[in-house]
Parts: structure tokens; C-alpha cells; sequence
């Protein structure tokens, strides 16, 4: 049976902190949402919101990590990160759910 949580990384705390500070969202967190779309039939899709009623609220070191009802079950057990490198930067999902990906890896199949 797969975690019934998302875990956060220390460099998601920090990035999550930041995107807050620079944009003036105090008391929100970062929206995880898994949407129908690109070449493998799912994707996510992340911005900063405010929790919602039935919403299930993740949080590591007053970073919060929100998501809603249909899209927690594609994201049980998931791994959120950030990395910030000159390739590649950005929020990255470690989901076990996943059971095929598309080449430019942006979406997901489960």
C-alpha cells in the first residue's frame, strides 16, 4: 500500500519559502495538481494557493505542500524536491504511482 503523505525536501522548503517571499503569499503554499493533458495522458500542474476545503495540506518547516482529493491519489508516496542546476531546474515528483513517463518528461501514466 503506498504512503498516505507527500514528503518534502529540505531545497523544496527553501524554494517553496522563497516563491512566498518574492511574491508577497503570506499564509499560502505551493499547489500540487495532477491534470489530464500531454503525451502520456497526465501532467502536473503547480502554483501558490491558499488550502481549499477537502484539500489534504502537507508541511515541513512552515513550508506547505497543497493538494486536492483526486489528485492526492495519483500522488500517494510521492517525493517533492527542487533542484537548481544549469540543465534542469526546478520542482521535481518522485512518484511511485507513475508507471510510464514520455520522453520530454513532462507527463506521466499511472
Amino acid at each position: 500500500m503506498a504512503q498516505q503523505t507527500i514528503e518534502i525536501s529540505e531545497n523544496a522548503v527553501k524554494k517553496i519559502h522563497d516563491l512566498i517571499t518574492q511574491q508577497q503569499k503570506d499564509g499560502q503554499g505551493l499547489r500540487v495538481k495532477v491534470v489530464g493533458g500531454g503525451c502520456s495522458g497526465l501532467s502536473y500542474k503547480m502554483d501558490l494557493d491558499l488550502p481549499r476545503d477537502g484539500d489534504r495540506v502537507f508541511e515541513r518547516d512552515a513550508a506547505k505542500v497543497i493538494v486536492d482529493r483526486k489528485s492526492f491519489l495519483y500522488l500517494r508516496g510521492t517525493e517533492l524536491d527542487y533542484s537548481d542546476s544549469l540543465m534542469d531546474s526546478g520542482f521535481k515528483l518522485q512518484n511511485p504511482n507513475v508507471k510510464r513517463s514520455c520522453g520530454c518528461g513532462s507527463s506521466f501514466s499511472v
